[in-house]
């Protein structure tokens, strides 16, 4: 997706919320999903972030983690790999992005032994070759200048059959070029779904959440912006996802 004055202040946003949510009332970022054949038992802890989390689990499904070494690109809060950590059951877990506030927040706010966090840069990343068995992506890939390095990289990290699991959105002329790049990458694609309707389903009921969370966090002067990056109900992202102008996708790849 193109870079323009709306991204900015997205970046603005999340800036703040990285600078200002002391008490880790915001773990997760993405607009979330929600199927009516998707039915998730939750901890009361993990209630509140049932929609995000569930976007998490329709990826984390796809394929065997458990007793694996995973690793998350984009991974913001933490909280996405930390609950797949607790309940998928990895050998180990890394998280990388490239807000240093919010890898230092990872690491104090998440203690096990087995997940750890680390500042990097999606397209140039300081990890050794063949080192993971499975690699996420999370609703953070539109705002890599260079997707083609980007996936470079996931298909280096991978080991031989490693899956990258992979969910974002793209506006709907940009679709055909992302798919290209997807089997240029030299990965297999096994499974595209397209998804924006249940992502429209879950910003509809988390709606009430999102505005709360707002007020409590963000002065009245930046509401409109924030109200705007969290999806909210008639907001420009949610009219855009509602009209299919931007699409949101979910793709299991195979390193061949």
């Amino acid at each position: 997706m193109k870079f323009n004055f709306r991204e900015s202040l997205f970046r603005i946003w999340y800036w703040y919320v990285n600078k200002v949510d002391k008490n880790a009332q915001v773990l997760f970022m993405n607009y979330g999903f929600s199927d009516k054949d998707q039915n998730i038992p939750m901890s009361e802890q993990d209630e509140p972030n049932r929609y995000s989390i569930q976007l998490y689990h329709h990826l984390a499904s796809e394929t065997d983690i458990k007793n694996k070494d995973i690793l998350e690109i984009g991974c913001g809060r933490g909280g996405g790999l930390n609950y797949i950590t607790e309940n998928f059951l990895p050998a180990s877990a890394k998280g990388v992005d490239l807000d240093k506030i919010a890898v230092s927040f990872c690491n104090n706010h998440y203690p096990a032994k087995n997940i750890s966090f680390l500042q990097g840069d999606a397209q140039n990343l300081s990890l050794k070759d063949n080192s993971y068995d499975v690699v996420f992506n999370v609703e953070s890939s539109h705002r890599y200048p260079d997707m083609k390095a980007f996936l470079g990289e996931v298909s280096r990290i991978l080991r031989p059959d490693g899956h990258f699991l992979f969910t974002d959105f793209r506006y709907d002329y940009e679709i055909v070029d992302m798919k290209k790049e997807l089997e240029s990458s030299g990965m297999t694609v096994l499974k595209e779904r397209f998804i924006t309707q249940e992502v429209v389903n879950s910003l509809k009921l988390d709606d009430e959440r999102r505005r709360n969370l707002i007020k409590k966090l963000a002065p009245k002067f930046l509401h409109k912006i924030a109200l705007n990056f969290a999806g909210t109900v008639g907001s420009e992202t949610y009219n855009q996802f509602d009209s299919r102008l931007y699409v949101y996708f979910s793709y299991v790849l195979k390193k061949k």
